[in-house]
């Protein structure tokens, strides 16, 4: 049951955290257009597509900084119950501080599971949405900006057969020096070469110009020579190079199907969909670290008053964000296994909290 303290400060740290995100999504807002309006206006982009990419860019900028809204905001009551006498008041009546932290440990629950929702099902959509938009009228390039490294891109599409293009147009559907090799057993059956091959639309298939086939014989091999031929595959030239932004629009269903593909395939990009993954629980429970830990910093009355907690708040939260993306790209471009990197900020700063708030229990 809970009191009518905790009802209290529950209240108080849903809607300072409510209040804090209110505030600073509309700046994030303002500053956003004042950058990109010049772009926009050049590309004289509907405003229907503005609309919507600032929807989007909502979910995904709250998504992002979510962890600092938090921290701030709890910092600010807290703070302010401090100055206020009212912690000492409660802790007085013989409360316990373990005691005291229930209403914030109940609110950081309700936030983790908002947030894990939100990255599973929500943020996913907002983030296709919000990288389409920046790719296609403010990132020069284009679609083609989109796939980052598209050449020499090498691929196992299923257990027996292997892809190579030396580079591929995602504007014309075309991919070039393309290869397409068969093993059985570990042998090679046919391997199939163009310059060049390209989907057709029309009729789902794809047509290769200077066409060879060369079949393994036991005693001879069977050579099969065309200036062009259509022909259907199970792949999707797209699927070979996907956009440098995939693993973040897809929900957590799909993104689990697509790292086990590309597992397969042998994908030099897993380890970044493998970060996106983690992150998605990471988060979330980062949420009751830094409740912790906030909390533990601004129960006690300074002689600074909320001026120092909050600028102890900002450093703290600004070096936990700090240490996420830095971990984030060392398992990305490094050797560190990418569960180990997306969670070590969660440790340290795990291992932070518990120092804090044995002292702030004295």
């Amino acid at each position: 049951m809970l009191t009518i303290i905790d009802k209290y400060i529950l209240k108080r740290y849903l809607a300072t955290f409510a209040v804090m995100l209110l505030l600073f999504i509309p700046i994030g807002i303002v500053v956003d257009v004042s950058e990109k309006i010049n772009k926009m206006l050049e590309n004289k982009v509907p405003f229907m597509e503005i609309a919507l990419y600032y929807y989007n860019f909502t979910v995904y900028f709250a998504n992002s900084l979510f962890p600092i809204f938090l921290f701030l905001s709890v910092i600010w009551f807290t703070s302010k119950l401090a100055n206020d006498t009212e912690i000492i008041a409660i802790l007085s009546s013989g409360i316990s501080f373990t005691r005291f932290l229930r209403p914030y440990i109940i609110g950081a629950s309700i936030v983790s599971v908002f947030v894990l929702l939100m990255g599973f099902f929500v943020v996913p959509a907002a983030s296709e949405g919000f990288n389409n938009f920046r790719y296609t009228y403010l990132k020069g390039g284009g679609k083609e900006a989109m796939l980052g490294d598209n050449t020499d891109v090498y691929r196992q599409i299923n257990d027996n057969e292997f892809i190579y293009v030396n580079s591929f147009n995602a504007e014309s559907k075309t991919a070039f020096s393309f290869s397409l090799e068969k093993f059985k057993n570990e042998k090679l059956v046919h391997k199939i070469t163009a310059s060049r091959i390209k989907w057709n639309k029309e009729d789902s298939t794809y047509t290769m110009y200077d066409y060879t086939k060369r079949t393994v014989g036991e005693l001879n091999d069977k050579i099969e020579k065309l200036p062009e031929k259509k022909a259907v595959f199970t792949f999707d030239l797209e699927d070979l190079t996907p956009v440098v932004y995939i693993a973040e629009t897809l929900s957590l269903g799909k993104l689990n199907a697509f790292i086990e593909k590309e597992r397969e395939r042998g994908s030099s990009n897993i380890n970044v969909y493998l970060v996106v993954l983690y992150k998605k629980y990471s988060v979330p429970v980062s949420a009751f670290i830094l409740t912790i830990i906030a909390v533990a910093v601004s129960s006690m009355k300074r002689r600074g008053g909320m001026g120092t907690n909050l600028a102890i708040g900002i450093a703290l939260a600004f070096a936990f964000v700090f240490f996420d993306k830095i971990f984030g790209v060392l398992a990305e471009k490094s050797s560190i296994p990418p569960m180990l990197a997306v969670w070590l900020p969660n440790i340290a700063f795990g291992i932070l909290a518990i120092y804090l708030l044995r002292n702030a229990k004295r």
